[in-house]
């Protein structure tokens, strides 16, 4: 599927620090890990030629629901993350893949085989690793929710200390 025309970026404050957010015309494109200011939040964004978002624009409003969202997330608290992802430019593998890990709830892992079982490939939990690699918005799309078939932490866009925390904070309890 073609690219959108036209990216558009927002830094979201957290408490864990900034957070970059690209949304499409069919919502959140891509998104950043929490970084200690602006610059190194939107050093860590792969799209290309993204636009400051102003208040005009429709994603204005997904992105106060998703500054809400993460706001509650990173004060320990559970959240199903509302906001639309535009899935184009992944493979239907990696479509699948990510949409069955987006629904992992707080404070739940799987496996890769188990996403792979999921999905239809029970041989592919390898292809899974490379879908959670491709994920362009984690956290929404939780991939460090996925784990080795030992429960071991492998592999995470955002370094595994990241993951660990992340998990760490999805397992407090209240």
């Amino acid at each position: 599927m073609v690219k959108p025309k036209a990216l558009y970026y927002k830094l979201i404050t957290t408490g864990w620090g900034q957070v970059a957010a690209v949304w499409s015309d069919g919502g959140l494109w891509e998104l950043g890990f929490p970084r200690p200011d602006g610059k190194t939040a939107l050093a860590d964004i792969r799209a290309q030629n993204i636009v400051k978002l102003d208040k005009g624009n429709d994603a204005w409003l997904w992105s106060e629901q998703l500054a809400q969202e993460l706001g509650t997330y990173f004060r320990g608290f559970p959240v199903t993350f509302t906001v639309p992802i535009d899935w184009r430019c992944y493979s239907p593998f990696q479509t699948a893949a990510l949409k069955y890990t987006a629904a992992i709830p707080y404070g739940t892992t799987v496996s890769y085989q188990t996403v792979a079982q999921a999905v239809g490939s029970p041989k592919a939990a390898r292809a899974v690793g490379g879908a959670m690699h491709s994920n362009r918005t984690p956290l929404v799309v939780p991939c460090h929710r996925v784990v080795g078939s030992n429960g071991s932490l492998t592999g995470f866009g955002g370094g595994l200390d990241m993951k660990k925390a992340l998990l760490l904070l999805e397992s407090q309890k209240e």
